[in-house]
């Protein structure tokens, strides 16, 4: 199942559902189930009911044609060309980041290969769509990106054992770790300069842990302008999924809906001779296998509008 976060006409409270029919369509699940629930988070609940109605209401419709039928008269299906999908989850809890998670890209850094994963988060506030604009901070000549992929917690965890890991996930999605190298590195730290309004593209769907056999074996790319400048396979990882969930749980009680990103293969702007930041007018992808692509254009400060969340 690829589970979307979206607005239909204009009205701005995001909606949850699951895009059907080769992806053209978009079963909403608070109609399916017929319940309206202002926590956004809970649809990512595993051992929520709403999620389980609506994933049994999904199931059926996949499998039936009458029930598809059916499920459009009643209005639980629209076009997909009629809703704006936002990020599949626009404002996780918590947003974790792993850094120097790939041998090489600790090489590129001149880092030596990590001893237990590098923990980070970035502000939820810089979350941003597919499609929607990376703006550049008028104080940043450095700003960089980083194809990720993502993991969306399904459960409440703590202190899981790695074997067990993968029963507390929901699903995987496409990150893009957008940094502005400048200001983490005359920072001493990095929350400032990872932090940046619309620093954390996500989406566009969470596509569910039964669809992706494994998840250690994607490959990850990001095209800058058409030109592929990280090409890499998450089997590179240092610290699996498992490991990360283990490590973190241990102390952090992680949540329905928020979000971790597994760290970035090598290519990044800042350690490529000469360096290659992003600039205005740009265009990103990042694509990773079984999950889709993530496109968003690159816009200077003062060409952007202000409100940005949820374009």
């Amino acid at each position: 199942m690829k589970i979307v976060t979206f607005i239909k006409d204009n009205n701005r409270a995001p909606r949850v559902g699951a895009l059907l029919n080769d992806d053209s369509e978009i079963l909403d699940f608070a109609r399916a189930i017929q319940y309206e629930n202002a926590n956004l988070l809970a649809w990512f609940d595993i051992d929520g009911e709403c999620l389980k109605q609506a994933t049994s209401v999904y199931n059926n419709i996949a499998e039936n044609q009458q029930s598809l039928n059916n499920a459009r008269e009643e209005g639980f299906l629209i076009a997909r060309s009629e809703g704006h999908l936002l990020a599949p989850v626009p404002r996780p809890g918590k947003l974790i980041c792993i850094g120097l998670n790939y041998r090489d890209h600790a090489a590129e850094s001149n880092m030596p290969i990590p001893e237990r994963p590098v923990v980070f988060s970035k502000f939820t506030s810089s979350v941003v769509a597919p499609n929607a604009s990376i703006i550049l901070p008028s104080t940043s000549e450095q700003v960089d990106y980083e194809a990720e992929l993502a993991v969306v917690i399904g459960r409440y965890a703590k202190k899981v054992p790695r074997n067990q890991a993968f029963d507390y996930v929901l699903g995987y999605t496409i990150f893009n770790d957008v940094s502005a190298r400048d200001f983490q590195f005359a920072d001493g730290q990095w929350q400032r300069g990872k932090s940046c309004d619309t620093f954390a593209p996500m989406g566009e769907t969470i596509v569910t842990i039964d669809e992706v056999a494994d998840p250690h074996s994607l490959s990850i790319k990001l095209r800058l302008n058409g030109e592929t400048m990280q090409d890499s396979n998450t089997n590179q990882l240092i610290f699996g999924i498992p490991e990360l969930i283990e490590f973190l749980s241990e102390t952090i009680t992680l949540e329905p809906g928020d979000v971790i990103a597994t760290g970035t293969p090598p290519g990044v702007g800042f350690a490529r001779k000469p360096p290659v930041f992003l600039r205005d007018g740009d265009v990103v992808e990042v694509e990773i296998e079984r999950l889709g692509i993530l496109t968003n254009t690159v816009i200077a400060a003062e060409k952007a509008v202000s409100k940005f969340a949820l374009s």
